[in-house]
């Protein structure tokens, strides 16, 4: 349930009002508007008088929320949620870059593509120290000496990092990891998002191969729930049918979830196609369609990646799509 207050409103008034409403067990969600205040309440609304509430003299209406999720949801925060890395945004307005290696093979190698794509315009770098693979025989990440090589290659050029865990035994870790990233394969490991929740830091959150939408949101809000809201939703392609590409880029998620929530959307085309020459124009296409961002694997040398160089395009590649997206940020108004 929301309460859409009256523009003008004194905060005593306000405050006045909230009191009155938590006296009633319910825990509220401030959202302050250009015109208005909105108060999410969070709770069993079901006992609420609705009729008293919309007679107070404040209230200007009164509104239930059909979807389980709140604090995602748009109807309690009507104004997209920008978040701050280090002074750079992610949200409305701005489409942020985040580049780098599918894994963290080496010094020589993360350095040079972490050089390589900040000369391009990438504001963030990506890179994998702990990998998920389908195949226990598969190269799993450097680990603990993939982190701190990542973080000698943010401390080289300045870009902050984004990389996944995947286990909070983990955590510890990643105390300088500026954005932790949760894989598709943990997106519904509730026990990881509610520790999440209780941390300051930047969650880009995967959707996961079946996920649906409703799902994908609901991840979200077990991160939020705990008090984090620097929540950023990542499309990676699900799983359907079709098996020409790695997966399916769903790009109307982009649409829907800026209309359900107000978290920053960013598209991965990489792993959603699995082929390096369709990633420029599903980067494209995700600009066009409204995404906040994309999220591209660049490694040096794709032949010799040990993990996912199929999907890997090169620096020079890379170079080349920054300035046709560009282009395309431009026209959509935003900044890159």
């Amino acid at each position: 349930m929301i309460v859409v207050v009256k523009p003008g409103t004194p905060e005593e008034e306000v405050q006045k009002l909230a009191a009155a409403i938590e006296r009633q067990g319910l825990k509220i969600h401030y959202s302050q508007g250009v015109d208005h205040t909105i108060l999410g309440l969070i709770g069993e609304t079901q006992t609420i008088d609705v009729h008293k509430l919309r007679s107070n003299h404040i209230v200007e209406k009164v509104m239930r929320v059909q979807e389980p999720y709140k604090k995602a949801n748009r109807a309690f925060h009507p104004d997209d949620s920008i978040i701050d890395v280090q002074g750079n945004l992610i949200g409305e307005g701005h489409v942020s870059v985040i580049a780098g290696p599918c894994s963290v093979e080496s010094e020589e190698q993360i350095i040079e593509i972490a050089r390589d794509v900040k000369a391009s315009g990438a504001k963030f770098l990506r890179g994998g120290a702990f990998k998920p693979r389908t195949s226990p025989y598969s190269f799993q990440g450097m680990g603990a000496d993939g982190l701190e090589l990542l973080l000698l290659a943010k401390k080289e050029t300045g870009l902050p990092i984004v990389t996944e865990l995947m286990d909070m035994s983990q955590l510890p870790l990643f105390d300088e990891v500026d954005v932790i990233q949760v894989g598709a394969r943990n997106m519904q490991n509730f026990t990881m998002l509610k520790e999440l929740g209780k941390i300051d830091k930047p969650i880009l959150l995967k959707r996961g191969l079946s996920a649906t939408m409703r799902e994908f949101l609901m991840s979200a809000e077990y991160i939020m729930a705990g008090g984090n809201e620097q929540v950023i939703l990542c499309e990676r392609g699900i799983r359907t049918f079709e098996n020409a590409t790695r997966n399916t880029l769903d790009l109307s998620c982009i649409p829907l979830l800026k209309k359900k929530s107000h978290l920053p959307v960013i598209i991965d085309p990489s792993h959603a196609t699995g082929i390096n020459w369709m990633v420029e124009s599903m980067s494209k296409a995700a600009i066009a369609a409204g995404a906040d961002g994309v999220m591209i694997e660049v490694h040096n040398k794709p032949e010799e990646a040990l993990c996912d160089g199929d999907q890997a395009i090169t620096p020079d590649a890379f170079d080349k799509i920054m300035a046709t997206l560009k282009k395309y940020a431009e026209f959509e108004g935003k900044v890159l």
